[in-house]
């Protein structure tokens, strides 16, 4: 079992979004913007639904590390901290579901 955590993703996002590497995926999607990074965030989360729905385990393993990633890449796009999400999801956790989505503002 690895120590492996997002912490340590999305420094390695962070580093490799500012590298001077030409063969920096990272870099590459970065530089393409917010748009792309959250189209791709969304590819991501469709194959894990679909690996999901169709029961393969190793195939959504895969599928839900390439959404972890690209959704810490569109977080970094963003100027959104991990911090800011786990602050967020601590305070969610206070409280019910149904309480929490209760409290959202309507549209």
């Amino acid at each position: 079992m690895t120590n492996f955590t997002l912490e340590d993703l999305e420094a390695i996002v962070a580093k490799r979004a500012t590298s001077n590497d030409d063969m920096s995926y990272t870099r590459k999607l970065v530089g393409k913007g917010v748009a792309k990074c959250a189209q791709k965030l969304g590819e991501e989360a469709v194959e894990a639904a679909i690996a999901a729905v169709q029961k393969d385990k190793q195939e959504l393993t895969g599928e839900a590390a390439d959404l972890l990633y690209h959704l810490l890449v569109l977080l970094k796009v963003s100027d959104v901290p991990l911090a800011d999400v786990y602050e967020t999801l601590a305070k969610r956790t206070g409280q019910t579901g149904l309480e929490e989505k209760a409290s959202r503002p309507k549209d």
